[in-house]
């Protein structure tokens, strides 16, 4: 059994007129494409204050761009 938490919050109109297009669109309901979209907003804040974290560590082994991660681990 798992475990749901309820929310409550405010959308502008622009914001709550997006969110029903997006539902009739995919055929999902609102709390699905909200969830969704809180999952993809924490996971991307979550990689940016790794990667925050690991800058100084990829700077000093002389990774300073995307593609010298790239060719790094290609």
């Amino acid at each position: 059994m798992s475990y749901m938490s309820t929310i409550t919050i405010r959308l502008d109109k622009s914001l709550a007129t997006l969110l029903a297009r997006v539902n009739r669109q995919s055929g999902r309901n609102r709390s699905d494409v909200v969830r969704e979209a809180l999952r993809r907003q924490l996971a991307i804040q979550s990689f940016k204050e790794l990667r925050k974290r690991a800058a100084p560590f990829a700077e000093a082994a002389g990774c300073l761009t995307d593609e010298d991660v790239f060719r790094d681990v290609s």
